[in-house]
C-alpha cells in the first residue's frame, strides 16, 4: 500500500509499505478521509517530539475491514481517537489520561492514517452513522481538543469570547462558543477566513488588535488562543477583561519562549489555561458532528492524494486554507 512516512526532520515521503495486520483488541480499517494538522508540519520541522520513521496522520476515518477478535462490525466508517493512555500511571489514576506519561499517539508514536490502511486500537475506535460524509470523520479529532480547551474556558450564555486564529481549531471554537450563548469576535488577519468566521456564527471578525479594542474597549470575557503563533499568545491576556480567562489551544514548537507580563495578570487577575489533547471528548465531537451541530463542510479546503501529502505538509498552507483533507483513493 502507500503510505506518507516522515524519515526524519525534513524528510518525508510517500513509499509503498505492507498492509499492517492487526494483532488482537486492534482493528484495520480502510482510510477514506485524513486531515493535514499543523502538528504534522510541526513534526516535519522537528519542533514537535515524534518517533522517525513513522507513517503520519492522526486526524482520521474510514471504514472497517478486518475487525479481528474484536466486537466492531466489520464495514462500520470509525473515526480514531489517537491518543492511547496507559491507565496505569500516576496522571491517569487522577483521571488526568490527557498527560499520561505513556501515551502512545497514533500518527506520532505508532504509524497513522495518512495511508491506504491503518490500525489502531479497537477501544479507541468511535463508530460514525454510514450516511455520514465520509471526509466529516476527519474532524472529529480536532473537535475533540477543542470541545477540551472550550470546557476549561467555560463561556456562558451572555459572555463575550474572542477567538484568535482562523484555522480549523479556531473556526471550530466560534461555533462552541455561539453554542454557549456567547457573543463571538473572530481575530485573524485572513480576509478569507474572516468572511467564513462570520459565514458560520461569529458576530464580528477583524485583523487587528485595535479593531477589538474598538469594539471590546474592556477586552473579553474569554480569550481563546488558537493560532499557535509567539505574538498572539503574548497578545491572548491583554485582550481579556479584567477578571477575564485565556484559554491557550495553539500549539508553539518546542523549546520556543513568549514574554508575558505578570503585573498586569496578577492586578487584572486573569485567569491562563492550557489545553492538551482530548481527555473523554472525542465520542462527544463525534455525536456533534455526525448530527451537524457543528458544521465542518466550509472548512475543508481541498482534497489531495497520498502522492501530494508529502509535498502539502512540507510546504507552508496556501493563502487562507483551512483544512487539507488527504483521501487516499482520491481520484
Amino acid at each position: 500500500m502507500r503510505a506518507v512516512k516522515l524519515y526524519s526532520t525534513g524528510d518525508i515521503r510517500t513509499v509503498d509499505v505492507d498492509v499492517p495486520s492487526p494483532a488482537k483488541n486492534e482493528i484495520l480499517i480502510k482510510v477514506e478521509a485524513a486531515g493535514i494538522c499543523g502538528t504534522d508540519r510541526h513534526l516535519y520541522h522537528g519542533e514537535f517530539p515524534s518517533v522517525p520513521e513513522k507513517i503520519l496522520g492522526h486526524e482520521f476515518s474510514g471504514i472497517v475491514v478486518d475487525s479481528g477478535e474484536t466486537d466492531i462490525a466489520e464495514g462500520a466508517r470509525v473515526t480514531c481517537d489517537p491518543n492511547t493512555w496507559c491507565g496505569a500511571c500516576s496522571q491517569c489514576q487522577r483521571g488526568r489520561v490527557n498527560l499520561c506519561i505513556n501515551n502512545l499517539a497514533t500518527g506520532i508514536h505508532r504509524d497513522g492514517g495518512f495511508a491506504e490502511f491503518c490500525i489502531f486500537p479497537a477501544s479507541k475506535a468511535v463508530v460514525l452513522p454510514d450516511k455520514i460524509n465520509p471526509l466529516y470523520g476527519a474532524f472529529c479529532e480536532p473537535l475533540a481538543c477543542t470541545l477540551h480547551g472550550m470546557d476549561m474556558g467555560a463561556a456562558s450564555e451572555g459572555e463575550t469570547v474572542l477567538v484568535i486564529g482562523g484555522g480549523v481549531i479556531g473556526l471550530m471554537a466560534v461555533q462552541l462558543a455561539k453554542l454557549a450563548g456567547a457573543e463571538v469576535l473572530l481575530l485573524t488577519r485572513s480576509p478569507e477566513k474572516q468572511a467564513l468566521g462570520l459565514n458560520i456564527g461569529a458576530d464580528y471578525a477583524v485583523g487587528t488588535e485595535s479593531e477589538v479594542k474598538n469594539i471590546w474597549s474592556e477586552g473579553a470575557d474569554l480569550v481563546v488562543e488558537c493560532a499557535g503563533v509567539s505574538a498572539t499568545v503574548t497578545l491572548s491576556h491583554k485582550l481579556a477583561r479584567s477578571g477575564g480567562r485565556v484559554v491557550i489551544l495553539g500549539v508553539i514548537s518546542q523549546g520556543e519562549q513568549v514574554p508575558i507580563e505578570p503585573f498586569d495578570m496578577l492586578f487584572r487577575e486573569i485567569q491562563m489555561h492550557f489545553s492538551f489533547l482530548n481527555p473523554f471528548t472525542h465520542e462527544r465531537a463525534a455525536k456533534m458532528i455526525a448530527d451537524g451541530t457543528i458544521n465542518v463542510s466550509p472548512l475543508i479546503s481541498r482534497t489531495i492524494s497520498l502522492e501530494e501529502a508529502a509535498l502539502a505538509i512540507s510546504s507552508p498552507p496556501p493563502k487562507g486554507e483551512v483544512r487539507a483533507i488527504v483521501v487516499p483513493n482520491h481520484d
